[in-house]
């Protein structure tokens, strides 16, 4: 990025994986929870990094950053992660520059996410930036896209259907507790956890169900007292969690622990246990498999589930391709406006010690100079001059590096690059 006056040597990258080539073992493998991110971050201030974004959902773990080469960027995630490089090679993704660009657009927009239209990335993108930004690692070129992909992904929530319908991993959580489980209203659920997905899996079951008989359970009881008021729910210590299990006829686990929480040694009752494990990492130990009365479904499984809404979501893809070019031509506008700007302003500064020379040789001179008028004209006279420079430049019929060399040359400039 450097021919744009963002970076002096290096290139803008996305580097990541998502679910569409690495499954939930692998995701959970990259997770990074928040103790871990400040800690990449932290890493990477003091590695001389200039400016980065870092996202880690169920679905994808990516960071957006400068770097010379990308592996700088994929260092930092293996060494706060479980991951390595090797398995971070066979199912990652590395974007240079405009790609990356194009990446950011799309995954902020919706358009890349495991559920067509889930706008829930752009918050994390939010977060991320205002976390960076605190600790000096938001330069101007990332927070000028970030505000580019927010503005298109409200454009594309406000002017396309394409996340109308209910669709997302909770509601296909209740959607598919609905088509395995009968008379599921005096069914015993337990809800273990007060993760995001959670909390609105236990919204949708309060809403689509009469079930007066949902058990929330967290390690720390008063968040989980915060959930249960809006719902009205029954809340039961951590200590009551095997005891409530044995209870329940489904369970459902939305806790953010880097390790399984569940495994099949808290499991005594032998009557039909449904669970649904909605964490990355996996939450539930795969160990429960072993026993005939559980049936054990993931959240990559309840991503799958497809219906009438997403097909008519897909219809508005292309309207919301079209509002991302529309978005990224003005982001781009913008970009090559850097790539002059410092020419620009070394041509103002020249003109401005004309200017001044030449103000100092009529005061001398003239004993009734106005300087106020003088320097007033001159300062508009400079104003006109470098616009209509500026204009030129814009003007996508001239050679930009040309005209640059030139102005560069007549006037003698010495331009300083800008990060």
């Amino acid at each position: 990025m450097h021919k744009y006056n963002i970076s002096k040597s290096n290139s803008f990258y996305a580097i990541g994986l998502s679910y569409k080539k690495a499954d939930a073992e692998i995701r959970g493998h990259f997770s990074l929870d928040d103790t871990a991110k400040l800690a990449l971050i932290n890493q990477a201030k003091n590695n001389g990094v200039e400016s980065l974004l870092v996202t880690s959902t169920c679905n994808r773990t990516e960071i957006y950053g400068f770097a010379q080469h990308p592996y700088q960027l994929i260092q930092l995630l293996c060494d706060n992660t479980k991951g390595t490089v090797d398995e971070f090679q066979k199912v990652a993704y590395i974007y240079k520059n405009n790609e990356a660009i194009a990446h950011m657009f799309r995954v902020g927009s919706g358009l890349d996410s495991q559920i067509l239209g889930d706008f829930e990335i752009i918050s994390q993108l939010k977060a991320s930036a205002r976390i960076s930004k605190k600790h000096g690692l938001l330069n101007h070129f990332t927070e000028r896209l970030l505000n580019a992909v927010i503005q298109a992904s409200k454009r594309i929530k406000n002017e396309t259907e394409i996340s109308s319908g209910a669709t997302s991993v909770s509601f296909a959580s209740v959607q598919y507790i609905f088509n395995t489980v009968q008379d599921i209203s005096n069914k015993n659920i337990l809800l273990f956890g007060t993760g995001k997905i959670g909390r609105n899996t236990c919204e949708n079951l309060v809403k689509h169900t009469k079930n007066e008989h949902i058990t929330l359970i967290n390690r720390t009881k008063t968040k989980a007292e915060r959930v249960a008021g809006k719902f009205n729910l029954i809340v039961k210590d951590y200590a009551n969690l095997q005891e409530e299990i044995n209870n329940s006829d489904i369970l459902i686990v939305a806790t953010g622990a880097q390790r399984p929480t569940i495994d099949k040694h808290l499991i005594q009752s032998k009557k039909p246990l449904l669970i649904l494990d909605l964490s990355i990492p996996k939450n539930v130990d795969s160990n429960v498999e072993a026993l005939e009365n559980v049936s054990l479904v993931h959240l990559d499984h309840l991503s799958q589930i497809t219906d009438q809404t997403l097909e008519e979501r897909k219809k508005h893809i292309p309207l919301a391709e079209a509002i991302i070019e529309e978005v990224k031509a003005e982001f781009n506008g913008w970009l090559e406006t850097r790539k002059f700007a410092p020419t620009i302003k070394a041509l103002k500064d020249k003109l401005m010690d004309f200017a001044s020379n030449e103000l100092e040789t009529q005061r001398k001179k003239t004993a009734d100079f106005n300087e106020a008028q003088a320097e007033l004209i001159s300062n508009n006279i400079i104003q006109k001059i470098t616009n209509h420079f500026a204009h030129h430049l814009k003007d996508d019929a001239v050679s930009t590096d040309e005209s640059l060399e030139l102005i560069k040359k007549v006037f003698q400039l010495e331009t300083k690059s800008h990060v």
